[in-house]
Formats: C-alpha cells, structure tokens, sequence
C-alpha cells in the first residue's frame, strides 16, 4: 500500500546525515527514524518519508507544542545513541521496549504488540525454526531479532548470523541466496512481501514485544508524549492509522487501542 499520510501538511524533513537543532528548527520535533521500514517510515514514489509511525509521531509533535516533526535518517543501531547524545529528540522505528533499553533511554507508552518472524524464499527447505540446522540467517543489527537469532544460535545449529542495516537489504540476500532466513519483526516483513510471493513468513516466534517513541533517559518528553498518546487512543487516531496501513481494526486489548502506563526501569 502507497498512500500520502493523512496529514499533508505536516513538514516533515528527511535529512540525510546528522546535526544538532538549529534555532530556525527550534519548533520541529526531531526524529531519528531507519527510513525504509515499511510500513512504519519508508519513502513513497514521490520521495516523500511516509508511513504509520511518521503520522503517529507528527500528531504527537502538534499536540506537545511543536509544529511538526523533522526526520533524520539513522541506521537502527544508531538511533540509540543519537537520543542519548540529543543529536534527535525521539526515535521511531518500530523499536521493541525491553528492560535492557530501559536502563539507558526512557519510552512512551507503547502502541503497537508485536512478535518475531522467520521469512525464507517459499521454495526453501527452511520450514521454521527447527530447520535452521547449518543455516546462514540474517538479521538487523541490534535489533530484537539479532538479540533472539544470537540467543539460540547454538539451540538451533545456526552455522552463521548476518547482520543488515534494514529490511530491504536483508531480504534482497534472501533473494539472492546470501542468506537462507531472516529473523525480524512480523509486522514489516509481513507488510513488505504482500505483493512478493517467492518470500513466505514460515513461523511466527512468539516473543510478547512492543513498540513505542524512544527518548533520551528520563526525558520530560516522554511524559508528555504518553499523555497525548492516551489522548490518541481515546479518539480513536491510532485504530484508524492501523485501518489505513494494515488494512485490520486492531482488537481492543492490544496497545494499539489500550491506554498503558508509560514504561519504567524495574530495577
């Protein structure tokens, strides 16, 4: 699906390398995002940076205070690191809240439920996880699905792991034969192979994950950022924006229609 947001108007800015906000972006929210990560931030035919989690983030920017938001395009093992240093003041990706993350950045509260996938080339012997034995398996640096993939590389005899910066090179691999599967987040994966019948998800590991806006440790404006959130939910904004890119009505227990506390450390 390839559609201009709901909210044309928004200035929104894909930059291509970074910088510290200028007195003349002082009303742009700044946002760290691995553009190319269908459907949550990705650029349409026209080179416009589109997608769920760019409309969620400029609604959220407009009812804090700012203008609307200015992107930077940040490979996603950088985006940790650039909110940290306040190179950006939020990141959107997609990025799963784990304990680990807590310790060292601060979420919103989350509003979308996710698992992992394991995606080969439909005429594979790969089959699921169980068939990994000796298999090449790509990933995306950092992510939940490199902590996984590592996690049970001797479990499931994977003879080697590849890391990519981003799903389209990952599945371009998978294509070629560079690797044999790919571990990642069902959603996009799911979403990118729509309309690509050689790619099937062959299992879906369940792993409980969810999504949120990321900030610098305890910054004021994840606070306010899960407050219009919740806002968000009452109004029903992000059901709709779930509508528009998934195609669902996302069911009333998940995140994505159920006000959540704002996630804290538990230690």
């Amino acid at each position: 699906m390839k559609r201009l947001p709901l909210f044309a108007a928004a200035l929104i800015t894909a930059l291509a390398s970074g910088g510290m906000t200028t007195a003349s972006q002082a009303e742009m929210l700044t946002v760290g995002a691995n553009v190319g990560n269908v459907p949550w931030e990705f650029q349409d035919e026209s080179g416009e940076t589109v997608g769920f989690e760019v409309e969620l983030a400029t609604e959220v920017a407009k009812r804090i205070g700012f203008e609307g938001i200015q992107i930077e395009n940040i490979p996603f093992s950088g985006l940790f690191s650039a909110v940290q240093s306040g190179r950006v003041q939020t990141a959107i990706s997609s990025i799963t809240i784990t304990a680990e993350r807590l310790k060292s950045v601060s979420f919103a509260q989350p509003y979308y439920d996710s698992d992992q996938s394991l995606s080969a080339l439909a005429t594979s012997d790969v089959k699921g996880t169980s068939t990994l034995k000796d298999k090449v398996v790509g990933v995306d640096t950092g992510s939940t699905g490199d902590i996984y993939a590592t996690g049970k590389q001797a479990e499931l005899g994977i003879k080697e792991i590849r890391r990519f910066e981003g799903l389209a090179p990952a599945m371009l691999d998978l294509g070629n034969g560079g690797i044999d599967g790919y571990i990642s987040d069902i959603p996009a994966v799911a979403y990118y192979i729509k309309d690509k019948p050689q790619f099937a998800v062959v299992e879906r590991i369940k792993t409980g994950e969810q999504y949120s806006m990321m900030f610098a440790k305890d910054s004021e404006l994840t606070a306010k950022a899960s407050e219009a959130i919740s806002a968000m939910k009452k109004e029903g904004f992000i059901s709709k924006l779930h509508e528009t890119w998934f195609g669902s009505v996302p069911e009333d227990t998940t995140s994505t229609v159920a006000e959540a506390e704002t996630p804290k450390t538990t230690d």
